[in-house]
């Protein structure tokens, strides 16, 4: 391996496709139990590597030479092997200093929380103290090497102005995890979490919820690969690199969630979207179908909206943790919060607000089988598909405009991330 990541585990990894992106060279996940990764370091078989979890501190004896930085802060992700020699850098702490900057956090004169106390949280503390921060906590299970434990921050800490997860909870295939409840902390202003994938955890979304301000991983993630490259390579990528390389890789992971009333168009325009993006297309109704197989007034006929809801939950926290999709979802999916905040942590929600005149009725579902049901029904989820929409599309005309709509939004969404959320 010339170029590459090693760590325990990579299955949740975008940085090959970060790398490859930016430089001309192949970029290998190498993932390594703890024992392949000390014969992996005595063989010095590669040119430059990045280390990630739980190697950052591991890797330290093995190094010819550390960076000033690195050394101080005490961990390393980035080994450049020059000259018979290795060089371990920390890209983290400028990776993480630009997410605070891009985002205007202020943690100066701030009581700061980190979650977290491995190799990542050690570049977030070195920036967090340089940044004059009044205070600084760090809390972990171990409650070891300057870090305290859970109990003691609940007990006297829950004044805490800025939280910033540096720990795996919540990261891929776990998104359903969270570090702490954020009602426990009610003077938070700001939430930062370095985990990138899901895009949103779900620590963010309670932080949404709620109003906080909060930022995700991709962005830190994309500028220490940078970081990472000027390192490997002697190049002088910039911060314009940076946000052009976000803005892609964002765009190669958002999905597209249309929501809205059934017979509003979701289907049809999610398929002629997704070809006009290149992006795959599923249908939750579809989905669940297939996974069943059964139709849906089957579902209804033996186990009623109660057993069909359970399915369509079921199928859609399977089908959120894709990447690259337009997603259609079911008309009904918006009455189950557990469907939309999977749907929020890796898409972008987009809600088609069709006229009530221009609704078909469907005789073999349910519940819009006739007109008088369809408008009750219209009434009743108007407000819920206004509160998670992220964008708001009138699809009162025909296919093409719509779908010309859409992405017009979308573009604007991505280029001004008007939502910290992603």
């Amino acid at each position: 391996m010339n170029y590459g990541l090693i760590g325990e585990k990579l299955g949740h990894s975008f940085s090959k496709e970060i790398h490859e992106a930016l430089a001309d060279y192949s970029y290998e996940l190498c993932p390594l139990n703890p024992k392949e990764f000390h014969a992996f370091m005595q063989a010095r078989q590669f040119k430059a590597i990045n280390v990630t979890i739980p190697y950052k501190k591991e890797v330290l004896p093995y190094l010819d030479e550390i960076d000033t930085a690195a050394k101080t802060i005490g961990a390393v992700n980035t080994i450049v092997h020059k000259n018979g020699k290795l060089k371990g850098y920390n890209t983290d702490y400028d990776g993480f200093r630009y997410m605070l900057i891009k985002h205007h956090i202020k943690v100066s004169d701030k009581k700061v929380l980190i979650l977290g106390n491995g190799g990542a949280s050690a570049a977030v503390q070195a920036v967090i103290k340089d940044a004059d921060a009044k205070e600084l906590i760090v809390v972990s299970p171990s409650a070891k090497n300057g870090a305290i434990s859970f109990a003691e921050v609940y007990a006297k800490h829950r004044d805490v102005q800025i939280i910033i997860n540096t720990s795996p909870k919540g990261m891929y295939p776990h998104v359903d995890e969270a570090p702490i409840d954020l009602q426990d902390f009610p003077s938070c202003e700001a939430v930062l979490d370095i985990i990138y994938n899901p895009l949103v955890t779900r620590l963010g979304l309670q932080a949404k919820k709620y109003g906080i301000p909060f930022v995700g991983g991709l962005e830190m993630l994309v500028a220490q690969a940078v970081y990472a490259v000027n390192y490997f390579l002697d190049a002088s990528f910039t911060n314009a690199d940076i946000d052009r390389l976000y803005q892609k890789i964002l765009w190669e992971k958002i999905n597209i969630v249309l929501i809205g009333m059934p017979s509003a168009g979701k289907t049809s325009i999610a398929k002629e979207l997704s070809k006009a993006m290149q992006m795959t297309y599923l249908d939750s109704d579809e989905e669940i179908v297939k996974t069943y197989r059964q139709s849906i007034p089957e579902i209804f006929i033996q186990e009623g909206e109660a057993g069909f809801r359970q399915k369509e939950q079921a199928v859609i926290a399977f089908i959120a943790l894709r990447n690259h999709c337009v997603l259609a979802t079911g008309g009904g999916a918006i009455l189950n919060e557990a469907n939309m905040n999977a749907l929020a942590q890796n898409g972008i929600i987009v809600f088609l607000d069709r006229n009530i005149e221009k609704l078909t009725c469907d005789a073999t579902r349910p519940l819009s089988k006739d007109p008088q049901t369809l408008k009750q029904m219209y009434r009743q989820r108007l407000p819920l598909y206004q509160r998670y929409a992220m964008i708001t599309i009138k699809n009162n005309e025909d296919l093409a405009t719509c779908v010309k709509a859409i992405r017009t939004q979308l573009k604007q969404w991505i280029t001004n991330r008007k939502d910290e959320n992603i």
